[in-house]
């Protein structure tokens, strides 16, 4: 059903969506997962409860209306940035770069939330577990056992969370493409809406099915190798 040349367009877009959100990612991992850790050693403080009203906050507002206050701030009003996305492929050029701030920007901020709120949530409850008294008890510190502890049993939820996110970069963002002039596969499905362009549309869904199906195996898959306590069946 789909001939070479849907593919052949199909896989022109594809790296452009996996770079834009590539970036993304790269961005997005260590902010958020060193807010969630800031948030949990300052549980029940004003920076705890600005970090989590902050967050939830921005989990609760769609990415395309990030990307509407940015365009309008960075772009029309102070001029600093590029409307679109620059013609140019070279991707560490200073105009790729500086064409590329805004729609990172606008994935960023919905990643970054949800990173810190799982970090916060498991990490918090780490740190009043009984094993983490134990530890204190025996002469660590706190920096020592929250690090030779704490992050070790945090990250078994953290990581699994991270392994998704890297197979999700295929999927790109469709609103988000579209509204920064990105020609990758969200413009390219978007397009073949408006086009009733059938073959493409088809070929992109199955695509995004795909991805979703993958990134939910590695997480599940994931949870086994990092915790082997939580591995389904035994050996016998």
């Amino acid at each position: 059903y789909f001939g070479q040349d849907v593919w052949a367009i199909f896989l022109s877009k594809l790296p452009v969506s996996m770079i834009v959100n590539l970036y993304s990612i790269l961005i997005s991992i260590p902010i958020g997962i060193a807010l969630g850790i800031f948030a949990a050693l300052k549980k029940n403080t004003w920076i705890d409860y600005a970090i989590s009203t902050l967050t939830m906050v921005v989990i609760s507002v769609p990415s395309f209306v990030y990307a509407f206050l940015i365009q309008y701030i960075f772009a029309f009003k102070l001029q600093w940035l590029p409307f679109l996305m620059a013609p140019t492929r070279d991707w560490f050029s200073w105009e790729m770069i500086k064409s590329l701030i805004m729609p990172v920007m606008s994935l960023s901020f919905g990643v970054i939330a949800g990173f810190t709120r799982t970090t916060r949530a498991e990490l918090t409850e780490v740190l009043t577990s009984e094993f983490m008294l134990l530890a204190r008890t025996k002469g660590l510190t706190k920096a020592q056992a929250t690090v030779r502890h704490a992050m070790k049993n945090c990250m078994v939820v953290v990581l699994p969370s991270i392994f998704g996110s890297f197979i999700g970069i295929m999927g790109g963002s469709l609103i988000i493409e579209k509204i920064f002039g990105i020609p990758g596969v969200g413009g390219l499905t978007l397009n073949a809406i408006n086009g009733r362009d059938y073959p493409i549309f088809m070929l992109t869904t199955c695509f995004y099915t795909a991805i979703g199906l993958a990134s939910s195996l590695v997480v599940d898959i994931s949870y086994g190798f990092i915790d082997p306590r939580i591995r389904m069946g035994s050996k016998k």
